[in-house]
């Protein structure tokens, strides 16, 4: 396996995301109960979940696109209230600060300052992360999302756009990934190398093929491998 670069998702492969998502709907949930508690008394936080998973379904365009999927649930939400001209960019920004307050794993900061030092990362995401505001974005060659893409993995395309911005071909990038469907089946269709972070030790699920070329416990195991088998010279 020659690998020249990597693509490393995010999401619950260099931080748990649930937490952070969890305090998001608080956050927001907390500033409608202060400035609009009648929007908060209609929509609290599993009635805004449920809006913006249907919101998700009926705007099958939008599946790319997390943060505009977001936004209409908001705007659908004052709209319901009676109030057309919801305060979407303030509640956004409520959003999407607390969205970014992640906690890495403890591995994760480390094992990306070691391969940082030695590959080309490229972060590849469907999700809405900001890496300078969470302030890992130093490591990072190129950063590629599913919303400025135009389409989510496991699409070929959005692991062929990252690909284009490294200038290499497929089979030279190894793929980082925590989801067995998103990451190692998408980018094993789109021909990377697959490496699976598998922190709960879960079976492979089999109806997806094939097992991934490395299945790791952490990214300090990922290093680990990698640095053993180019060793510094």
């Amino acid at each position: 396996m020659q690998i020249r670069a990597l693509t490393l998702d995010l999401d619950d492969t260099l931080w748990p995301v649930w937490p952070a998502l969890e305090r998001a709907d608080q956050a927001v949930d907390d500033w409608l109960k202060r400035h609009h508690p009648s929007v908060a008394q209609a929509w609290p936080i599993a009635a805004i979940r449920e809006l913006r998973a249907r919101v998700a379904a009926e705007r099958a365009d939008l599946a790319h696109d997390f943060s505009r999927q977001r936004q209409l649930t908001l705007q659908h939400m004052f709209a319901s209230c009676g109030m057309a001209d919801a305060p979407v960019d303030a509640l956004w920004e409520i959003y999407f600060a607390a969205r970014n307050r992640v906690e890495l794993y403890p591995d994760s900061l480390p094992a990306l300052q070691r391969l940082a030092a030695r590959w080309p990362l490229v972060s590849l995401t469907n999700g809405n992360a900001d890496l300078q505001r969470i302030g890992i974005h130093a490591h990072f060659s190129h950063h590629v999302c599913a919303r400025d893409s135009g389409v989510a993995k496991p699409d070929p395309r959005i692991f062929h756009a990252a690909a284009g911005l490294l200038g290499l071909a497929p089979e030279q990038i190894l793929h980082v990934g925590d989801d067995p469907l998103m990451d190692v089946h998408g980018a094993r269709e789109a021909g990377l190398h697959t490496a699976w972070i598998n922190r709960g030790g879960q079976a492979w699920p089999t109806e997806l093929g094939a097992a991934p070329e490395l299945d790791l416990s952490d990214l300090t195991a990922l290093v680990d491998w990698l640095e053993a088998q180019a060793p510094v010279h």
